[in-house]
């Protein structure tokens, strides 16, 4: 049993499936495995003290590893020994970060916290470790070693050695010290960030009106407020939401600020002006400012945008549900992926004791000749204490085994919070749900396409930047209806999803494009100003001052929405990545898969390009290699704004009408 597979099976239980009662299609096994309804098992039987057994074993081959690291004579062996060393430690710590926010038991929560600290700390000290360093260093500064090395090992050295100046390899033993005890310090705080950034905000229940108490969850004499309610339709359910969940954390608060000047110490002291020069060396954007940003007539334009906008004619999600079937969603991709690359989604029964919860769907990814390709397990389903944001978790990356002679296979793990299937029909989507989903999938592939040699670099183990353009191309196959009429269809009558619909959602889109744009921005501008030099004032000052600044919408008084953001902890100084890798995405979509989005040629040309290589290769030339041709600055902004341009303004004139 692989270590992946051990440190899966703390949670010990059975998996059984019935089918739902009123089902008119018919499935693939993959579509029905995720339109089926869970049967509700017996409890749990829990074993949190295997993570004390797994760090115990990671801290164990850790010791041996490094000795050979440190030992042996430098050559591709020493990077080998690198990779196979980190590969040990991730596996162990990226489960953990997982089941830290998404078990459903706190005692695992816990138990997998202490481990990512645990192991987070001896990371930080193996970044300091001179001798371990001089290993590395020995190789890269020998010309002619070096000129041995494939390329891909060559950057893989490259990567470590800049995780070794970045700790602050180059002080003094003194300094070394207390750059380590700020990473330390760092791990603390950017756990209690996260996880405070997700828990919910109570009222008393007489606060609120009663007829009002079913929109949210009951504590006693309390009800409990873990998101904002966006996609309600009553205004003040919306309203309600917003005031509580963004209402103050005086502790939280503290947090954020001990966070952000720590970060700025630590990175005045390994010799960068700022924690964002310090996050953004290696990324496309390189220095802070040099990413994409849109000028003054940019901005008019999309405040125009948004003053015209008819609510009355907007999108209902309700209506384009009962055709998004989270089963119909995902044979659609099952569908796509099968065009573009040659890949099929199988579902397959987790053995006994094998997932955390009973909804857990698990897909093994098989290409058509290479074969099994890695797992994706799949946790969809609303339950509660599980953050409300989607997300994609690496448990075990893609290797390279010279121990073994074989290929590590990937295993990802896709959160979702959807609601669960009923007696009468499947889990529906909205059209943002459904999108989600694709978006999600799309950083699950990237995982499963690469075969990367080492570790260090398989799939979204790359520059932040680059990391969104795989997830967000996909949310363009999930809006273009030469890919939705494969797979879109009413879950009771089979009626397939009318191109007019598809048609209008486009549209609104396009509407809500100029505002979205403008809060990405806002988002991208406050987080690099929390990570640029200190600026003597509260984050909530800051917030409110950019806001007033780049978004237009006014601050709401008594809330801190900044202590819901919790992309600072894994994007600090990066979340202008995502308009970065939107810009990308766009222009990859527009020049290569507009005309035919279901091209093998082409699918087979962006795997090879882009998808294969992880963090392997620089992103601009991953990126230059797709395009065949180095995109500018320029383009990146115009990709943006044009996303916006076609049919907009008849569209407006045809809603007023």
């Amino acid at each position: 049993m692989s270590a992946c597979k051990r440190l899966l099976s703390f949670v010990k239980h059975r998996n059984f499936w019935t089918p739902a009662r009123r089902h008119v299609t018919t499935w693939s096994p993959v579509g029905a495995a995720f339109n089926a309804k869970a049967q509700r098992l017996n409890k749990y039987h829990y074993c949190p003290a295997g993570f004390q057994v797994a760090t115990k074993t990671a801290l164990k081959d850790t010791e041996r590893l490094l000795e050979n690291a440190c030992s042996g004579p430098p050559g591709v062996e020493t990077v080998q020994s690198f990779d196979h060393l980190s590969d040990g430690l991730c596996k162990v710590a990226d489960l953990a970060d997982f089941i830290k926010v998404a078990h459903p038991d706190p005692a695992f929560r816990e138990a997998a916290e202490k481990t990512c600290i645990e192991i987070g700390t001896v990371v930080e000290k193996l970044n300091t470790n001179v001798e371990l360093c001089q290993s590395l260093k020995k190789l890269l500064d020998n010309p002619d070693i070096a000129a041995q090395l494939d390329p891909d090992t060559r950057r893989v050295a490259e990567l470590f050695m800049f995780d070794f100046e970045i700790s602050g390899i180059h002080l003094d033993e003194k300094l070394r010290k207390e750059a380590v005890a700020l990473h330390v310090k760092l791990l603390d705080l950017n756990n209690e960030f996260l996880v405070g950034s997700h828990l919910p905000n109570r009222i008393a229940r007489s606060a609120i009106p009663e007829h009002l108490h079913l929109h949210f969850a009951s504590e006693g004499s309390f009800v409990q407020v873990g998101g904002l309610h966006a996609d309600s339709p009553n205004d003040l359910v919306r309203e309600i939401a917003y005031r509580i969940y963004l209402y103050p954390n005086a502790d939280l608060m503290e947090c954020l600020e001990e966070l952000l000047k720590c970060r700025y110490k630590l990175a005045k002291l390994v010799g960068y002006e700022s924690y964002g020069h310090r996050a953004l060396k290696g990324t496309m954007a390189k220095t802070p400012g040099s990413y994409v940003s849109l000028t003054a007539k940019d901005f008019t334009m999309m405040r125009n945008m948004k003053k015209k906008l008819n609510p009355r004619n907007s999108v209902k999600p309700s209506l384009y549900s009962p055709y998004l079937s989270l089963g119909a969603c995902m044979e659609g991709l099952n569908n796509l992926f099968s065009q573009l690359y040659g890949v099929s989604l199988m579902s397959e029964h987790p053995a006994a004791g094998e997932v955390w919860s009973e909804d857990v769907r698990k897909l093994a990814v098989v290409h058509e000749t290479e074969g099994l390709l890695g797992y994706i397990y799949c946790d969809f389903f609303h339950r509660q204490d599980k953050p409300h944001q989607d997300c994609h978790f690496t448990i075990r990356g893609g290797r390279w085994c010279q121990e073994t002679g074989q290929y590590q296979l990937p295993v990802v793990v896709l959160m979702l919070s959807l609601p669960h299937p009923t007696k009468s029909a499947p889990t529906l989507l909205t059209p943002g749900m459904m999108e989600n989903l694709f978006h999600e999938m799309g950083h699950a592939m990237h995982s499963m396409l690469g075969r990367t040699r080492y570790q260090h670099v398989t799939g979204t183990r790359c520059a932040t930047d680059f990391a969104e353009v795989p997830s967000i191309l996909m949310e363009y196959f999930a809006t273009d209806y030469r890919v939705i009429s494969q797979f879109a269809r009413h879950y009771e009558t089979g009626q397939p999803l009318p191109e007019t619909m598809v048609a209008r959602l486009c549209e609104s889109k396009k509407v809500c494009g100029a505002a979205d744009t403008q809060l990405q921005i806002f988002y991208a501008v406050l987080d690099q100003i929390y990570h640029g030099k200190p600026q003597n004032c509260s984050t909530t000052d800051i917030l409110k001052d950019m806001q007033q600044k780049f978004y237009g919408l006014p601050y709401t008084p008594n809330t801190a929405w900044q202590l819901r953001f919790s992309h600072l902890i894994g994007y600090g100084a990066k979340y202008y990545s995502y308009l970065m890798s939107r810009a990308v995405a766009s222009m990859v979509w527009k020049q290569c898969f507009v005309q035919d989005p279901l091209s093998r040629d082409m699918g087979e040309r962006y795997r090879r390009e882009m998808l294969a290589h992880g963090g392997a290769k620089e992103p601009m030339l991953m990126v230059e290699g797709m395009l065949q041709r180095r995109p500018t600055i320029e383009d990146f902004v115009d990709a943006l704004v044009s996303e916006l341009n076609p049919n907009f303004e008849t569209f407006i004139m045809d809603s007023e009408s």
